[in-house]
């Protein structure tokens, strides 16, 4: 039976030789992701039923990204219940503020991603890990209590939507430009508990750490993952970070999809998604005279090593509008480091920016950027629901990296072609 690489994936982890879409099975998991927001719930069930262990500390890692440094007394509760639950389970994978990170940039970054394997987290965007060949997917606190508990969790096996990317990208587009493309051509339900495939010369061309803005972004489609086939750069990443054995899978040529999507994508404007959804995408043509109060770049999306070397190509040597505060925040302390050294921090502080330490913050109108009534923010965020970043009255628009730091520079919504080098 022919299957595509979600279902030979999920097949291979719950003994069986086949599975097909809609099948409830139980699959093994080879890792379990917490962060300090969904982990200490999950917590708290296991020991309220007496259940309190972890089923291999070594599968298990643990970061606190989301409101990192601790904002308040009650976040830092948050924080302390999971650093004690860590240290009486003997977790060694405690990546603790000063080496953390936004928990989606950090499991690739430190070789826990590996072709073929099960992933889960209690967060949405665990997507973004289906760039290197995995199944990935997000799961509430319950769920995530019965993964810490076993190592297993039922799933059931999604159908699959193959997107083939043809064509050849613009100078001043990329792939969030792509993924908000294909969401507005969708919808935010488009993919609803479906894994979207995505394959094509386009994907090839792309780096790892482009890819996975795309893979990120599934779940805003409503889908229950994203991946891709691993190639060479995907074995090349993962062979720079660890020398941890996987087998990695591939869709067979007759495998059966829900739908195949083609996309040529040579005409393809910058794109920015309008409030209060990620489907609302708009090519920037089309955006007119949008000012903005702020400009935010960061996130499991678009914050890392190349999402902020693109920004510093436009932003060197100019300053953003005086209106405007422009944010930067590296996703892991490796790629604050990076940035630093590459002088990275030097074009972002001359050019008037604040430069955070790694965190989920204000994406989620944590903080580090909460919006006030009225204020309009460009982000190269994921989401641009009502209130997402701070007031209910505030307004979010998605964009990329590029198009943030052009958009800091201009004090409007601005096409990053006009900027460019």
């Amino acid at each position: 039976m022919s299957m595509t690489i979600t279902e030979k994936i999920l097949a291979a982890h719950c003994g069986r030789s086949t599975v097909k879409p809609g099948e409830l099975i139980n699959a093994k998991l080879d890792v379990v992701l917490c962060n300090d927001v969904t982990t200490p719930p999950a917590i708290s069930m296991l020991k309220s039923k007496e259940m309190d262990r972890v089923f291999n500390p070594d599968s298990i890692v643990v970061t606190p990204d989301h409101f990192v440094p601790n904002k308040d007394i009650k976040s830092a509760q948050l924080a302390k219940r999971l650093r004690d639950w860590v240290n009486q389970h003997g977790i060694k994978n405690y990546y603790e503020i000063g080496h953390h990170g936004v928990c989606h940039a950090i499991l690739p970054e430190q070789g826990f991603v590996l072709p073929g394997t099960t992933i889960v987290c209690g967060d949405s965007h665990t997507c973004t890990h289906g760039a290197l060949g995995a199944f990935a997917a997000g799961v509430g606190s319950t769920d995530l209590a019965a993964a810490i508990y076993s190592g297993e969790l039922w799933f059931k096996v999604p159908p699959s939507i193959k997107f083939v990317l043809t064509g050849r990208l613009q100078k001043g587009v990329y792939s969030k430009d792509i993924i908000l493309q294909i969401i507005s051509k969708i919808g935010v339900d488009g993919a609803l508990y479906q894994a979207m495939e995505f394959t094509g010369p386009v994907i090839e061309e792309l780096s790892v750490e482009a890819r996975m803005t795309i893979t990120n972004m599934a779940v805003e489609a409503g889908a229950k993952t994203g991946i891709m086939a691993p190639d060479q750069k995907t074995f090349d990443y993962v062979r720079a970070r660890t020398d941890k054995q996987f087998e990695p899978f591939y869709s067979d040529q007759d495998a059966q999809y829900s739908q195949v999507v083609e996309i040529d994508v040579t005409e393809l404007e910058p794109m920015v998604a309008f409030p209060h959804l990620p489907s609302n995408g708009h090519p920037v043509s089309e955006v007119g005279q949008i000012r903005i109060d702020q400009a935010y770049l960061g996130s499991c999306t678009n914050g890392r090593i190349e999402d902020l070397r693109i920004a510093a190509e436009i932003l060197k040597g100019r300053q953003i509008a005086p209106w405007v505060r422009m944010i930067v925040v590296p996703a892991t302390t490796q790629v604050w480091r990076q940035a630093m050294e590459e002088g990275l921090f030097d074009i972002f502080s001359d050019a008037g920016c604040a430069i955070s330490t790694p965190t989920c913050g204000a994406c989620l109108g944590g903080y580090m950027g909460v919006l006030a009534e009225g204020e309009r923010c460009v982000s190269s965020t994921n989401r641009n629901f009502v209130g997402r970043m701070g007031h209910p009255k505030s307004e979010v628009y998605l964009a990329s990296p590029a198009t943030v730091a052009a958009s800091a520079i201009k004090g409007f919504i601005a096409d990053p072609r006009e900027v460019l080098r």
